[in-house]
């Protein structure tokens, strides 16, 4: 951006306006030479990492430009450094859609994986060999900055691809976000830019010992640290955790001149790389690498790796892009990624710890699952202390003891996982593992079903499970009954607020409000949210029951099959077996389910909070093309979400299975359809289809 004349004539400018600052004689007639060199000083800073002034110097010249424009607020421009710095939020984010829907990268974790994606991309394409630019894949928040006749206009999180939250202001303390560039400079009047907001691993560390100085919990990791950052409302504490932004893709140009065309500027994305960098941003610029075919890709990512934690911050891949960009338009996208890139995740990440205590955590069907306790490990960037040890079989087929030094990783940098212990290390005052007889939590005697490889407490009314068919009950894909969270399910059951799902709609919202923390406002949501729950439809309310066995798919079944919820208790096992994709095990927990009394008083309870009971859909369903037919749907369909195409099914008088059987009519697939399009073949009286060719059933 700055040439190395420029930056001589900046860091001269620089020094005469230190002394007017010292002398007293700073004049308005200074006031764009002030936000030049402040605008420089940000660059060397925050993108160079190369400052050239100390940190009192820049504070002095900024106070300076703050003074002057506090003489005269008409002078204050939209574009000027001290335009970061806001009083806070007043109201929620507000939702906003994207000028380009941000679609998710399709994953890939070895280097086979690479070969099959070169071989589709040069399919698509057309060529035997295609020129590809690789990147870090950087591990932070995803955000979408639009910039209009040079300035920074609105600044969104990812969201769920479609739209995201506003976080204009939150994005403006950022400092390696230019508030203006010229992109006028290329013919661009409009841009949307993607990137990663993220903090270093200096950052991270140093804000964590402030807050242990505060006697505060310490912050997870740097990427939970960014994207919680985003959404605080106080733009001064956003300015105080010092994030760090990555923009790595133009997603949406609109030029000044309309016969003019983006490919004018950029035909490449690793010149929209370089683009971005000589107008301010900090682009990976210097860590990109063009090359020629998948292999000399695989050659850069292995070397990468090696030095992946000698970089500042947390990566935890790279991303692969074709990089001619009218190609990229040519290989177009699916419903959920494009075609044209790829995300490489490196190996798992591991450590060593100690195994100190094995604790027991009781869920909402009464399976008792043992969580060990390890002293602290930082695995890629995650201070890890609890691990999952999912059941007794575990244990023993691991060799767990008490006092094992034991090999830990994250599955995919997210899930901790005990690889081994390490037996070789004992020194003979390691304890076995005893699993517990009895609940850990209402001390009912535990049982192991024939069958299964858990341990269960069979008392329905122990606290621990009352309290997760709670959570369940509220969580998105239940009743999504938004702003109440586990946290607040835990908190208001121990204060005596909640003690069963009808207790749900019959919270004490007045004494909430007393509460350090539920302002008037965030009582207000969870209230409407819960009121908003209300009217969803019967599937997700048995869905949300959590009925063992019953997903959605068997819950939409159970829907369809009935006009009113209650009509179930009087069917017989042999009855429920006659639904679609419904066996022995699951009819004989629906039979259950219904056939207690106190599910059975809990669900009039619900109907006379005002819950749908009622099919309604049923009631205003005819006859349609697709009544009596079964479908399922796989893989990525190119036009429909899964979601769509099971409603517009559905609304036919279809009936959507839950997996591949014989009672299967029509198997829709999509892209990357896998295992049950080969189940499907195997069976061979299920007809395979196209998502086309399922849109034709609909219109006959």
């Amino acid at each position: 951006m700055y040439s190395p004349t420029t930056t001589k004539e900046l860091q001269h400018t620089t020094t005469e306006l230190l002394k007017l600052v010292h002398e007293h004689a700073m004049t308005t007639a200074n006031l764009e030479a002030l936000r030049d060199v402040l605008r420089f000083h940000e660059y060397r800073y925050y993108i160079l990492n190369d400052p050239l002034i100390s940190d009192y110097e820049y504070d002095q010249l900024y106070k300076a430009l703050e003074k002057l424009e506090a003489t005269d607020p008409s002078l204050i421009t939209p574009g000027s450094p001290t335009q970061r710095v806001a009083k806070g939020l007043g109201n929620d984010f507000k939702k906003v859609q994207h000028l380009v829907p941000m679609l998710s990268l399709e994953n890939s974790y070895n280097a086979d994986d690479l070969y099959d994606w070169d071989r589709k991309a040069k399919e698509a394409s057309g060529l035997d060999e295609i020129e590809y630019c690789v990147e870090p894949k950087f591990d932070g928040a995803s955000i979408s900055l639009i910039y209009e006749d040079d300035l920074l206009t609105r600044g969104a999180t990812r969201g769920d691809g479609t739209e995201g939250e506003e976080i204009t202001t939150n994005i403006r303390q950022i400092k390696s976000i230019p508030l203006s560039a010229v992109f006028s400079k290329y013919g661009i009047r409009q841009i949307e830019i993607r990137g990663e907001i993220l903090m270093s691993k200096k950052n991270f560390k140093a804000y964590n010992d402030q807050l242990a100085e505060e006697n505060l919990p310490p912050l997870a990791n740097p990427r939970n640290a960014a994207s919680g950052t985003l959404r605080i409302k106080d733009a001064k504490e956003v300015a105080r955790r010092n994030l760090e932004a990555f923009l790595y893709h133009v997603g949406y140009v609109a030029m000044i001149d309309d016969k003019s065309s983006m490919y004018n500027v950029m035909h490449t994305h690793s010149s929209a790389l370089q683009l971005m960098w000589e107008l301010g941003f900090r682009s990976p610029e210097k860590e990109k690498k063009v090359v020629r075919g998948i292999q000399a890709v695989i050659d850069h990512i292995n070397a990468f790796e090696e030095k992946r934690d000698d970089l500042p911050y947390e990566i935890d891949g790279m991303v692969i892009k074709v990089n001619d960009l009218q190609l990229q338009d040519k290989m177009g996208m699916t419903s959920h990624h494009p075609r044209w890139a790829i995300a490489y995740k490196f190996k798992a990440r591991q450590g060593t710890s100690k195994l100190r205590a094995v604790e027991y955590q009781v869920g909402r069907t009464g399976a008792v699952t043992p969580v060990a306790k390890i002293d602290p490990v930082a695995i890629g960037g995650v201070t890890v202390t609890s691990i999952s040890l999912h059941n007794e079989d575990f244990i023993a087929d691991k060799d767990l003891m008490i006092g094992d030094t034991v090999l830990v990783e994250r599955a995919g940098d997210v899930i901790p996982y005990i690889v081994k212990s390490m037996a070789e290390l004992r020194n003979g005052d390691e304890q076995k593992i005893q699993f517990p007889e009895y609940c850990p939590v209402c001390k009912s005697k535990l049982e192991k079903p024939e069958g299964e490889a858990v341990w269960r407490c069979m008392n329905y009314h122990c606290e621990a499970q009352i309290v997760e068919r709670i959570i369940h009950f509220t969580s998105k894909d239940a009743m999504d009954i938004r702003g109440m969270g586990d946290a607040n399910v835990r908190k208001f059951y121990e204060l005596g607020f909640l003690k069963d799902i009808p207790g749900l709609y019959q919270l004490p919202y007045d004494q909430i409000k007393k509460l350090d923390g539920y302002g008037a406002k965030s009582v207000e949501n969870l209230q409407t949210a819960l009121e908003n729950s209300k009217k969803q439809p019967l599937f997700r309310l048995i869905n949300a029951l959590g009925i063992r066995f019953v997903g959605e798919a068997t819950a939409k079944t159970l829907a369809n099959s009935t006009k009113h919820l209650l009509e179930i208790k009087d069917r017989s096992i042999e009855d429920l077996q006659q639904l679609e994709d419904i066996g022995p095990r699951v009819a004989g927990s629906i039979y259950g389910f219904f056939h207690d009394e106190e599910n059975i008083e809990m669900l009039k309870q619900l109907e006379q909070l005002g819950l749908q009971l009622n099919n309604e859909q049923k009631e205003q369903q005819h006859d349609g093309n697709l009544t009596g037919i079964t479908f399922l749907f796989t893989g990525t369909l190119p036009t429909l979400k899964r979601s769509q195409a099971e409603q517009m099914a559905e609304e036919q008088g279809a009936t959507i299975l839950g997996g591949v059987s014989a009672k299967l009519n029509y198997l829709v697939v999509g892209e990357d359809a896998g295992s049950k399009l080969e189940k499907a073949k195997k069976i061979g009286t299920v007809k395979i289809i196209s998502e086309e060719e399922f849109l034709n059933l609909l219109k006959k």
